[in-house]
């Protein structure tokens, strides 16, 4: 029952080709920084995990963290809510290039599709997006005289995740924002990964502050000092570094 993990690399050990991978996070509250660099690291080292379906609320940004993974070509597609946000440059070059397929997603249905993919619920009907490109080829059906759109589920093989705390038997908590969509993800994934900045015994979190049941988490990884996305962006830094 003890998931806690000696390493980053060991945590992303598994993850292969072709995988679709939930990333938390909202913009950079709550994005695994740490998690998605050693899967880049791990990628450069192996040629390995290539081919991926990144799903995140953004495309990233700067030369870090999601847009890190889509610079160096291992992300074939993503599927968020907004692709163009503070520094969208990576992405905007590699989707104009032909180089990464995007599926566009409202941001509510967006978290209501990973949450039906965690209980269970392979498709659902909304409003949003009636009338819009992205209905095209989608079914719609009437409800009470109001046209609605079917949405289908979101699954993942993997979710990275950020959380504040983490026991060994991988129950979390979050700070502030950064909770997003991390509680989601880790309900619709096969394997949940998340990066603490403090592990704990177990009994260590009042288990009325518990967000993430340990049930939905596979492994914890300690981050004692996660990096902020924001700060990376204005510091300039570009992962893996250039030399000059």
């Amino acid at each position: 029952m003890d998931k806690r993990i000696a390493d980053l690399a060991e945590a992303v050990a598994g993850i292969p080709d072709n995988a679709t991978v939930m990333i938390g996070g909202f913009g950079g509250s709550g994005a695994p920084i740490e998690l998605i660099h050693a899967l880049i690291d791990r990628y450069l080292a192996t040629g390995s995990p290539k081919n991926l379906t990144v799903i995140n609320n953004n495309a990233g940004n700067g030369h870090v963290g999601i847009a890190a993974m889509i610079e160096q070509g291992m992300v074939a597609k993503m599927v968020c809510s907004f692709p163009r946000s503070a520094d969208p440059r990576v992405f905007t070059e590699k989707y104009l290039a032909g180089e990464i397929a995007l599926e566009l997603v409202p941001q509510g249905t967006l978290a209501e599709r990973i949450r039906a993919g965690g209980a269970g619920i392979p498709a659902f009907y909304t409003p949003t997006g009636f009338g819009t490109d992205l209905a095209k080829g989608k079914p719609v059906a009437e409800f009470d005289g109001r046209s609605y759109v079917q949405e289908r589920w979101l699954r993942a093989d993997f979710a990275l995740i950020k959380a504040e705390i983490g026991d060994h038997l991988g129950n979390l908590t979050y700070r502030m924002a950064a909770r997003n969509f991390a509680p989601l993800m880790a309900t619709a994934a096969t394997r949940t990964i998340a990066q603490v900045s403090q592990v704990v015994e177990p009994g260590g979190i009042d288990p009325e502050a518990v967000v993430t049941p340990g049930i939905f988490v596979d492994a914890v990884v300690s981050v004692p000092h996660p990096a902020q996305e924001e700060d990376l962006n204005r510091a300039k830094v570009t992962h893996p570094e250039v030399a000059a």
